[in-house]
């Protein structure tokens, strides 16, 4: 709930920031009016990002070289007993997805 309230208030500051910006330019192109504004944009960059790091629910997986070998090995020996070798590749691509759901 904070997390959202958090990205919406950095949507509307990144909005008002780039009418700042438009404004500030046709009113005379202040520069500290302008290095203000961008660093409030900057600013909310940075929070929408530490809070997109932080919340994150979804953790990448571990890739794991023993076991994809293992799993090479298993294919290559159903290949030999006469499996072929792309339906075999197609079920274990299969079943990865269905076991990521």
């Amino acid at each position: 709930m904070a997390a959202r309230l958090i990205t919406r208030a950095c949507i509307a500051v990144f909005v008002c920031g780039i009418a700042g910006l438009i404004i500030s330019s046709i009113a005379g192109n202040n520069n500290g009016l302008v290095l203000t504004i961008g660093g409030a944009i900057v600013i909310a960059a940075i929070v929408l990002i530490t809070v997109n790091t932080v919340t994150v629910d979804d953790r990448i997986d571990v890739f794991d070289d023993a076991a994809a070998e293992q799993l090479e090995t298993h294919i290559a020996q159903l290949v030999q007993q006469g499996a072929d070798e792309t339906d075999v590749r197609n079920l274990v691509r299969e079943a990865r997805r269905s076991g990521h759901r």
